[in-house]
């Protein structure tokens, strides 16, 4: 089973559940903004990408424009400003029992299979 970590209001994230949906892949729904994610959770998610904790930061956002561009932060800093602002986590993130892809394109989640 698959879980997505979604946004209702982001079309990215909406595109992701329907791949999930339409290529009849087993999941359940995270919704992240209401049901935040904690410290130890947003770090399990990055070693599972493989990625380094600033591609998982949405940069188009306000908060981070004003508050955060420019400055260095640790990865466990990083990883506390986005358990702190949700809104931050780029979306979608799709995670199997081993592995978690930012499906963008929603044609990543193959890649879990």
């Amino acid at each position: 089973m698959m879980t997505i970590y979604h946004n209702p209001r982001c079309a990215k994230s909406r595109a992701g559940l329907k791949y999930l949906e339409e290529n009849n892949i087993e999941h359940k729904v995270r919704l992240y903004l209401q049901e935040h994610l904690s410290v130890e959770e947003l770090s399990t998610l990055l070693k599972l990408t493989g990625l380094d904790v600033v591609d998982l930061v949405r940069k188009q956002e306000d908060y981070y424009k004003k508050e955060l561009k420019g400055k260095e932060f640790t990865t466990e800093e990083w990883l506390q400003i986005l358990a702190d602002n949700p809104k931050l986590l780029q979306r979608p993130i799709v995670q199997e029992e081993k592995k978690a892809v930012l499906a963008q394109p929603p044609e990543k989640i193959d890649e879990l299979k």
